[in-house]
């Protein structure tokens, strides 16, 4: 099969129609048109349902995504390790992560990756749940991801590399700050005091929510999906917020005062791969992930 061809249909299913998708690609329409239409004499089933000037994947279209993906993920592989051999360190990285382990560790692993490897580009995707996390690496869509938990993840057909695990912690409504001085609260202390609360799903949902089952009379005031937003309205004085460690830093640089909660639950946060076929810069970002969990036991045990 040309791989092309390959790279055609993917272009249209990301541009969500042929125009854009030519436009992308440099290519006129109907040389795009041909190409699609070629590869679907190829397979002898449509890959689109043509729906006025959109162009609306079939079934067989949506089972063909995943495994062109990877046909294209393995090149790129293939053209990198070339290429590393020349001695020429450039291409790009995808990386998918979720929003806690997209602050740290992503950021300082960032920073080293780029230290080392200054003329690979990286595009970091986001994702909210480790499912997405995980479906992203595994159809190819992305070849690393970050992904935080309630405990490991164990997946069949995925690499898992363990970086961290986050205590969750509060960070404080400046205005609503009647906690006792200290550095810890327990969730019994919540009471009387207004949330920002995350989404379902989420382990800091999960750690609200249980406290309200176990009859600690908060309010939650607000429910947030992008979890970017709720720093800023803690800020604002909307409500205390429960959160990762990986928070912390950037909430006390903003003047906010943070504190664990106890009984401690933590975020387990890990680095999902491929087991095999990476590029360079996938190998040479794993490299670096792998010092930053060594690093990361060796602060636990001190």
């Amino acid at each position: 099969m040309d791989t092309r061809k390959l790279k055609y249909f993917l272009a249209v299913v990301d541009c969500g129609g042929f125009n854009k998708a030519a436009e992308e690609l440099l290519i006129a329409q109907p040389s795009l048109s041909q190409t699609i239409a070629s590869l679907e004499r190829d397979l002898g089933v449509p890959l689109f349902h043509r729906i006025g000037r959109r162009a609306v994947l079939s079934e067989a279209g949506k089972e063909l995504v995943g495994p062109a993906r990877l046909v294209m993920r393995d090149l790129d592989a293939a053209e990198s390790l070339i290429k590393s051999l020349r001695g020429i360190r450039s291409g790009k990285l995808d990386i998918i992560t979720m929003p806690s382990p997209g602050i740290e560790p992503l950021t300082s692993m960032i920073a080293a990756f780029v230290d080392q490897n200054p003329s690979v580009r990286l595009n970091v995707e986001a994702a909210f749940t480790p499912e997405e996390v995980i479906e992203a690496v595994r159809n190819g869509s992305s070849e690393l991801g970050l992904a935080g938990s309630h405990g490991p993840i164990r997946v069949p057909g995925v690499k898992v590399l363990e970086l961290d695990n986050q205590p969750l912690i509060l960070i404080v409504n400046p205005r609503a700050d009647t906690f006792a001085e200290g550095h810890t609260i327990h969730r019994e202390d919540l009471s009387g005091h207004r949330l920002i609360a995350s989404q379902r799903g989420s382990l800091m949902r999960w750690l609200v929510d249980d406290a309200l089952a176990q009859g600690v009379e908060t309010e939650i005031v607000a429910e947030v999906a992008h979890r970017t937003s709720i720093l800023p309205l803690v800020i604002a004085g909307v409500g205390h917020a429960v959160m990762p460690s990986s928070w912390a830093p950037l909430a006390n640089k903003s003047g906010l005062r943070t504190l664990l909660i106890e009984p401690v639950s933590r975020l387990d946060v890990a680095l999902l791969s491929r087991t095999k076929d990476l590029t360079p810069a996938a190998q040479s970002f794993i490299e670096l992930a792998q010092n930053h969990s060594i690093r990361t036991s060796n602060l636990s045990h001190l």
